[in-house]
């Protein structure tokens, strides 16, 4: 659903790792993604925090991944439509089988609209995905990372 290139109602997210060993996930919500005439729904801004926190353990261990445990979503403003926003996370904690992120939102402007944190369980893909797991869909982006914010 966040990361699916090919899912036409997918939310069409592209991941970076940046040098700092941050996670930043960028999105441009659409208008069928609203909740409030434009502005993106507060379920589907969760949804990019929680898949941008939870799949950052990979940068640091490719074989292990993130299920989500915990979530904790705190709204400060409104995310608008047709703009490209960034997810920027990382690991705060990495104590075994759990660990926890944090990440927020970030507006064209260098606004934080949406913060996070989470705990999550650690787990090999071969333990959480059957069938379709399409590996391209998962990875880091082959394009740049667009120069908008700086981060």
């Amino acid at each position: 659903m966040v990361c699916g290139r090919e899912n036409e109602i997918g939310l069409h997210a592209r991941f970076y790792e940046l040098e700092n060993g941050e996670l930043a996930a960028v999105f441009t919500p659409r208008t069928e993604l609203q909740g409030y005439p434009g502005r993106l729904h507060g379920g589907i801004a969760s949804t990019l925090l929680d898949e941008t926190m939870g799949r950052a353990i990979n940068a640091r261990d490719s074989t292990v991944w993130g299920v989500t445990v915990e979530l904790k979503v705190r709204f400060r403003r409104p995310v608008p439509l047709d703009r490209e926003v960034r997810a920027i996370c990382r690991i705060t904690k990495d104590s075994g089988r759990l660990f926890e992120s944090s990440g927020e939102i970030v507006l064209e402007d260098g606004t934080v609209a949406v913060e996070a944190t989470g705990k999550y369980l650690r787990l090999p893909i071969d333990k959480i995905a059957q069938g379709d797991f399409a590996e391209e869909d998962w990875f880091e982006d082959v394009e740049p990372l667009p120069e908008r914010i700086d981060i």
